[in-house]
């Protein structure tokens, strides 16, 4: 267990990324809920995740969130895929391209997942100003 006093050690880059993925208002939230149960895995997500995977050169964060949604779905993580959303947003795909990636998630992850998507995407998308 770690010391509940002690500082987080967080990744520079990943923490950067990580805010202007999923906003700052939720990651700080997050962090500031890290206790000894969770602030290992805090900068486990932040260094290896947000500062090892979404910093890499190959994919941009539009392919990376569109990938990153696909995968929620299939695995039914719809309350990270809430979040997600709104990053993919962020991360510059378009209302249109989102639900080309559900539609093409509904064939490889499955109708049922889909249509949980659909109704998280539905709400997440009539909360963001269309752009």
């Amino acid at each position: 267990m770690t010391d509940p006093a002690r500082p987080l050690d967080l990744d520079p880059d990943g923490l950067a990324v990580r805010r202007e993925v999923l906003g700052p208002a939720h990651v700080d939230a997050a962090l500031g809920r890290a206790d000894d149960v969770t602030a290992e895995f805090q900068e486990m997500i932040t260094r290896y995740a947000w500062g090892g995977i979404w910093t890499r050169p190959g994919l941009d964060r539009r392919m990376r969130s569109a990938v990153t949604l696909t995968a929620l779905i299939a695995h039914g993580h719809f309350a990270e895929l809430e979040l997600h959303l709104r990053g993919a947003l962020r991360n510059g795909l378009t209302r249109a391209e989102i639900v080309e990636v559900l539609l093409q998630s509904a064939i490889y992850c499955g109708v049922p997942a889909a249509n949980s998507a659909f109704r998280v995407a539905q709400r997440v998308l009539a909360e963001e100003p269309a752009g």
